[in-house]
């Protein structure tokens, strides 16, 4: 070739490989692919989130289920064992206050979609009446009872407390705060006589 030769002003575009169009389908497939793909993913992260925020508004109301549950059980076992007739009266009055929360509370329970028969195995084990009630029997065969009773009572009443007052705060369900309020309402004076009671007995 004669290097003075003029060279075709195409002549780069006749040498260049030749692009070839890709079939107008297969962009529309790979493109209705990425949406599936992108749609599934939003679907499951929509449920976790989902998920998270219902078992996190669940959780505290599993909590106190389970623990007017675990209260009240103590108070039933130790009505025979206390001795003292003032804490035997407080007893009594707070039995009568469980009893009545256990009946209101089915009706918050259901509006957090919680079943008080099938709370989640870490509420039920944390809230458990099993080590309070071994604490208990020791203080019986040491002839301490009463004193061990007012001050594990007024530790887990406070607990209690704490719970009704956070689930009120956060609440937004007019029923429910009343419910917690009035809850709240009998439980603390009781708490406060037992906390006395403990107090003046140490």
């Amino acid at each position: 070739m004669n290097p003075q030769q003029q060279l075709p002003p195409n002549y780069l575009d006749d040498i260049a490989p030749q692009m070839q169009k890709a079939p107008f389908l297969a962009n529309k497939i790979r493109l209705l692919i990425l949406i599936a793909i992108v749609a599934v993913i939003l679907v499951i992260v929509a449920g976790v989130v989902a998920n998270s925020l219902t078992g996190s508004r669940k959780e505290p109301w599993e909590q106190l289920a389970a623990r007017v549950a675990a209260t009240s059980e103590v108070v039933n076992s130790s009505e025979n064992k206390i001795k003292n007739s003032q804490l035997r009266s407080i007893n009594s009055n707070l039995k009568i206050s469980l009893t009545n929360t256990q009946r209101d509370l089915a009706a918050p329970l259901a509006t957090a979609d919680v079943n008080p028969e099938k709370l989640s195995k870490s509420v039920a084990t944390a809230e458990s009446s099993v080590a309070m009630i071994e604490r208990l029997e020791d203080a019986r065969l040491n002839a301490k009872y009463d004193s061990t009773y007012a001050r594990e009572m007024n530790f887990q009443l406070s607990n209690l407390l704490t719970v009704l007052s956070q689930l009120y705060n956060s609440s937004s369900n007019a029923s429910n705060k009343e419910f917690l309020k009035t809850t709240y309402d009998n439980l603390q004076p009781v708490q406060k006589s037992i906390a006395e009671f403990s107090a003046s007995n140490e």
